[in-house]
C-alpha cells in the first residue's frame, strides 16, 4: 500500500477506470493540459489523449448534456464540475432526463458526475455549497460523499461502474489535507456506511468532511467518559438505513451532523427515519448540528461562524448527555 491524498486517491481512480475500460472517458472545464481547476485530472490528457479527456466551454449544461448523449451511445462519460455550485444550471437535465430515463422507457444513463464542493477554503457563496439535498428528493440519482483517501478512491471506482447516473461529492478542504495508506486494488460498494469510531453513550452520524471534525469532538468527549460512536453515512443514496437503526438502537442518543444548512438537510430526513423505526430506543431528543441557513459567507471569521465546529457538536453532545 502507498500513502496518497484524497486528490492523488480520485485522480488514480480516474487512471484505473480509464485503463481498464476504453469507454471510459472525462470532461469539463480545463480537464485536459491544464489538469482541471484543482489539478484532479493532472496528467490524465498525456496518458489517454484529447477524445478521452475532452476540455469542454465554460458551459455546465454543455458538459452534462454531452454526457448524457455519450452515455446513451454505449459510452461511460465522467463529467467534471470545476465547482459543484454550478451544477444548478443543469439541474432540469439531471432531474427529469438522466434521472428518470431508466424508469420511463429502460435506457441506461451510466454517467458520473463529480465536482469540488462544500466549504471551509473561504471561497464564498457561489463556490462552497453542499448541494446534496438538491438531489436526494430527486429519485434515480444516487448520492456519494466519501471523507477518506481510500473511500474516496473505491467509491469513485464503483461509481463509475455504476449502470445509473451518480453525483459524486468530493470535499474540496480535504483535497490535501487527508492524507493515508490506500491499498491498490481498494473498491467500496456504494451504499454501505461504516463506523469510524465505537461507542456506547452517543452516536454521531455524519459523512464527508463532517467525519473529521466528529472525530475530533469525539476525542474531546472522551476525556469526559463520554464514549461516541461515528457513523460515517459514506452514499447518502442509496442510504444504509439499517446501519442508522442500528447505532441509535445501539446508544438511544442520536446528534445528525451535516455541513449543508439545517433548514431541508438531510438531517431531517436521518431524523423522520430515527423517529419512525427507532423511536423506542431513544432516551433523548435527536439533534442537529448544521451551517447556519444563510448564504455561505466570504471571510474568515463569518464562514468559521457559519459552519459546524468542533465546538458546537461538544455543546450539543453534552446537552444530549443530560437526558
Amino acid at each position: 500500500m502507498t500513502t496518497i491524498t484524497y486528490l492523488e486517491a480520485i485522480r488514480q481512480a480516474l487512471f484505473e477506470e480509464m485503463e481498464a475500460d476504453p469507454r471510459v472517458f472525462v470532461l469539463g472545464e480545463d480537464v485536459g493540459a491544464y489538469g482541471g481547476a484543482f489539478k484532479v485530472t493532472a496528467g490524465l490528457q498525456e496518458k489517454f489523449g484529447e477524445e478521452r479527456v475532452i476540455d469542454t466551454p465554460i458551459s455546465e449544461s454543455a458538459i452534462v448534456g454531452a454526457a448524457i448523449g455519450a452515455a446513451l451511445s454505449g459510452l461511460r462519460p465522467v463529467a467534471e464540475m470545476q465547482f459543484i455550485d454550478f451544477i444548478a444550471c443543469c439541474f432540469n437535465m439531471i432531474s427529469n432526463y438522466a434521472a428518470k430515463a431508466h424508469y420511463c422507457w429502460g435506457a441506461a444513463i451510466p454517467i458520473v458526475i463529480r465536482g469540488p464542493y462544500g466549504g471551509g477554503v473561504h471561497a464564498g457563496p457561489f463556490h462552497s455549497q453542499c448541494v446534496e439535498s438538491f438531489f436526494l428528493n430527486t429519485p434515480g440519482i444516487k448520492v456519494v460523499t466519501p471523507a477518506t483517501a481510500a473511500d474516496a478512491k473505491g467509491l469513485l471506482k464503483a461509481a463509475i461502474r455504476d449502470p445509473n447516473p451518480v453525483l459524486y461529492l468530493e470535499h474540496k478542504y480535504l483535497y490535501r489535507r487527508i492524507k493515508e495508506e490506500v491499498s491498490s486494488d481498494v473498491f467500496v460498494p456504494l451504499g454501505k456506511a461504516i463506523i469510524r469510531r465505537e461507542g456506547k453513550h452517543l452516536s454521531l452520524v455524519t459523512y464527508s468532511a463532517m467525519v473529521h471534525l466528529a472525530m475530533e469532538a469525539a476525542e474531546e468527549l472522551s476525556r469526559d467518559g463520554v464514549e461516541v460512536e461515528i457513523l460515517d453515512l459514506r452514499t447518502l443514496s442509496p442510504l444504509d438505513e439499517e446501519a442508522v437503526l442500528q447505532t441509535a438502537r445501539k446508544t438511544s442518543k442520536v446528534i445528525l451532523l451535516h455541513e449543508a444548512p439545517r433548514f431541508g438537510g438531510f438531517g431531517g430526513e436521518l431524523a423522520a427515519i430515527i423517529a419512525e423505526k427507532a423511536f423506542e430506543y431513544l432516551d433523548g431528543p435527536i439533534m442537529r448540528v448544521a451551517a447556519m441557513d444563510t448564504p455561505i459567507p466570504f471571510g474568515s471569521p463569518l464562514e468559521e461562524t457559519y459552519l459546524p465546529d468542533v465546538k458546537k457538536i461538544v455543546k450539543a453532545a453534552r446537552k444530549l448527555m443530560d437526558y
